[in-house]
Formats: C-alpha cells, structure tokens, sequence
C-alpha cells in the first residue's frame, strides 16, 4: 500500500532542516499561580522563622489576611514582636512599610498627607500635595485605640475603597494595600475604642499571647548576641495580586458556606434560631462580613495548606478570629463572667456540620 508523504514547509524542505517546533503551551492562569504558591510557601515561612520565635498561630491567620487582600487588627501587650513581625512579612514580600504612632494628637491630615503653597525660585507660586505615610502597601497603625475618632475614621475610606479624598480630590492607594493595627489590651486608660463600623472592615482580630519557656529563652538569646537575622525576599506585590486573585477562584461547596451562614446568624440574639446562651449573653452579633470573610478566608487557608478546596474544618478554625470583635457582650455576660472566647466556643459545639447538609 502506497503511503503519501505528508506536506512539508517548502522553506523548511528546501534547507534540509528539522521541521518547525510547535509552540509551547502556556499554563492557565491558576495552575502557575498556585505552584508559584507552593514553591514559595515553604520559603517564605523559612525566612519567617529567622526573626520571629514561636506564634504559629498568629503568623498563619496573618498570613491568611495578607494573602485574602483584607485588613487586619492585632490584639496584644506591648513588647511581643508585632511591629517585627509585620515589618519582617513586608521585607519578605518585598512591599514598603510604614508606621504610624497613634497618639491623642494626631490629625487626619497626618495620615492622608495635605496641600502645602511651593514657591519656586521665580517666585512662581502653586499648591502641591504632600502624601502621607497611608500612601504605601502596609501601613502599621500601632495603637490605633489612642487616637480620636476623628483620626481613626481618616482610615475608613482608606480601608474600604482603597482610596482617600483630599481638597476634594480622589487619590488611590498603592496596590497592595494593606491596614495592619495594633490595640494594647492592658491600658484602657485615655483611649478611643474603635466604633463597631470600623472595627467590622477588619478581616480579622487576631490575638497574640505570651512565648513559652523555651522560646522566651530563644528570643532572649538572639536579642542579646551580636548576631542580626534578617529575612530575604520571597514574593512581590505582584505576585500578592495574583493570589489574591487566585483565592477567589478556590470552590467552596454549598453546604460548606451555608454552614459559615448557619454560625454567623446563630451569633445574633434577634434571629430566631439563635441559641438561649446567645440571647442572654449577647448584646449584637456578627455581620454579613463575618460569613464573607469566614468563607474568603477558608478558601486562603486550603490553598496555603496546599488543598484546592475549602472545607468545613477551614470554617471553623476561623471562626475565633473572624467573630471575636464583631460579637457584643452585654451586662450579664459580664456579671456572669463570660467572654466572647466563651461563646464562640459554644457556638462551634451548638452549630453542627450536619445543620448545613453534610453527612
């Protein structure tokens, strides 16, 4: 049987060369995200663990933060390596810093930047504007409670739209952009506590405790040597862009977000289907943006614990820092001795999977 040849390149043919290459397919655009991920995860906690000692817990809820694009607030006393620790992810994405000390003093204007008249050498005069250190990608607003309402609603729009109005006129924020701040729990002395609007545009309220023994002794050690460990660079803004972006594309299935449904409406006292403890103990529950970021941030907690799937354990392991500053106590809780810890405790033992269609 005759077999015709197939066509040939008449260029190709004529040169007597190798024929043409077919191009190279390129990944979609979640393949090589996420395995850009999980080839820089690893690292990135390495370089992590060369300054900061112990905080397992707060580095991964941080990181789930920085990693869903939200906001975070970090509830601690003074002296337990947050600003380090905040300072050191933003070297190791290779994001600028700065900080902002809250104190009563402080004006809107300090944090947004303003106008200034610039005169230049032919006496030629205009208005310039000066930005301000919320101009960058991570800004540490540390003891954000000091400062006057007044101030603290400066970071609203800021947070929200990722944008600020100045003189009238609409200046957007660097992207990435991301608010990180700091409340000490200690004194409650001459502070401003944060209104309940604000403090629902944090993502989460992550608390930072004491080290161990061994790890107090750890850090003690490196501190007091002349050795000085600094973390190296893993990612980029872009690549934070990316992720963010990536996040969102992790399915969730339906009975696993009705069941961070089920948990945020059984922490209101005026729906009906919350539980007697919640009625009693419970002034005003979580939001509509406790379930949107119960379920953002599990979708972030599979993919950085290398799943492409969120799950109901994801849900649940987030429930402490989602819900913790969006509940309110009320009188008798406090008579009673109960706190918030407690009644998202029991809220996880009262909210079963089951409620929401798993078997």
């Amino acid at each position: 049987m005759q077999v015709n040849p197939q066509p040939q390149n008449p260029e190709t043919a004529a040169a007597g060369g190798p024929p043409p290459e077919l191009p190279v397919q390129e990944k979609p655009f979640e393949q090589e995200a996420r395995d850009r991920l999980m080839s820089g995860r690893e690292k990135m906690l390495e370089q992590i663990r060369r300054v900061i000692v112990g905080q397992d817990d707060v580095i991964e809820e941080l990181l789930i933060v920085l990693f869903s694009g939200g906001h975070c607030l970090i509830t601690g006393a003074p002296g337990l390596a947050k600003t380090l620790l905040i300072r050191t992810i933003a070297q190791i994405l290779d994001l600028e810093f700065k900080r902002i000390q809250f104190t009563p003093d402080l004006m809107p204007s300090d944090i947004t930047g303003t106008e200034i008249i610039d005169e230049d050498r032919s006496g030629h005069r205009e208005l310039r504007f000066i930005n301000g250190p919320i101009f960058t990608n991570i800004l540490l607003a540390d003891e954000i409670n000091r400062t006057p309402p007044k101030t603290q609603a400066a970071l609203l729009e800021a947070m929200e739209e990722r944008q600020v109005t100045v003189a009238g006129e609409l200046r957007p924020l660097a992207k990435p952009f991301y608010v990180l701040a700091t409340q000490n729990p200690i004194e409650l002395e001459g502070t401003y506590p944060l209104p309940e609007a604000q403090l629902d545009r944090f993502m989460f309220n992550i608390r930072i405790d004491y080290l161990s023994q061994d790890e107090e002794l750890e850090v003690a050690e490196r501190t007091t040597s002349g050795i000085e460990s600094r973390a190296d660079r893993c990612f980029t803004g872009e690549d934070m862009l990316d992720f963010n972006r990536l996040v969102r594309m992790v399915p969730i299935a339906a009975p696993v977000a009705r069941y961070a449904v089920l948990l945020t409406q059984a922490s209101r006292p005026s729906n009906q289907t919350a539980p007697d403890f919640v009625k009693d103990w419970v002034s005003w529950g979580a939001g509509t943006r406790a379930t949107q970021n119960l379920i953002l941030g599990a979708k972030t907690r599979a993919l950085l614990k290398g799943r492409y799937h969120a799950t109901v354990a994801d849900i649940r392991a987030l429930a402490p820092p989602v819900l913790r500053h969006r509940i309110l106590t009320n009188f008798r809780a406090e008579a009673d001795h109960v706190t918030v810890e407690d009644i998202i405790e029991r809220l996880l033992d009262t909210v079963k999977e089951v409620m929401s269609g798993l078997s």
